[in-house]
C-alpha cells in the first residue's frame, strides 16, 4: 500500500517497499513491452495463483504503478499497462538485474554448510570458514 512519504524513513526503502514481493517486478517486466490480459500474465508467470496475481494487480493498481481497462465487446475483457510512474521504475530493475549477473558468483563464494533440525523442522545454514 501507497503510505505517505516518511521523512525518517530511507527513501529506497519506501521505494522497494512498493514495488517488493514475489510477483510485483515481474509483472512489471512482463508489462513493460506491451499491454497484458489477465490471462496471459498467468501463462506468462507459472506458478503464480489466481489469488496472487489478482492482489498483486489490485495492489500495483492502487499503487499508481499499472492501470485496468476494461473492454465492453463480447467477451468482455480487461487489459494491464503500465503506468508513465512505473516505466520510470525500469531501468532501474535493470540495473539491478545487471548488478545480479555480475555479483551473483562473488555473492555466493562463500562455502556454506547446511543442517536440518529434524525436530523443529528448520534448516539451519552457516558460512563455513
Amino acid at each position: 500500500m501507497l503510505r505517505p512519504h516518511d521523512p525518517q524513513r530511507c527513501p529506497a526503502d519506501q521505494a522497494l517497499e512498493l514495488i517488493s514481493g514475489k510477483w510485483k517486478p515481474m509483472l512489471l517486466w512482463r508489462l513493460s513491452s506491451s499491454p497484458m490480459r489477465h490471462s496471459q500474465l498467468r501463462r506468462a508467470l507459472p506458478g503464480v495463483s489466481q489469488r496472487m496475481l489478482t492482489l498483486h494487480l489490485r495492489e500495483m493498481e492502487r499503487d499508481g504503478l499499472i492501470t485496468r481497462t476494461v473492454f465492453e465487446p463480447v467477451p468482455p475483457h480487461v487489459e494491464y499497462a503500465l503506468t508513465p510512474a512505473a516505466r520510470r521504475v525500469l531501468p532501474l530493475l535493470e540495473a539491478f538485474g545487471a548488478w545480479w549477473l555480475e555479483a551473483h558468483a562473488q555473492l555466493g563464494a562463500a562455502p556454506t554448510q547446511v543442517t536440518h533440525d529434524a525436530e523443529t523442522n528448520v534448516r539451519v545454514f552457516r558460512i563455513r570458514r
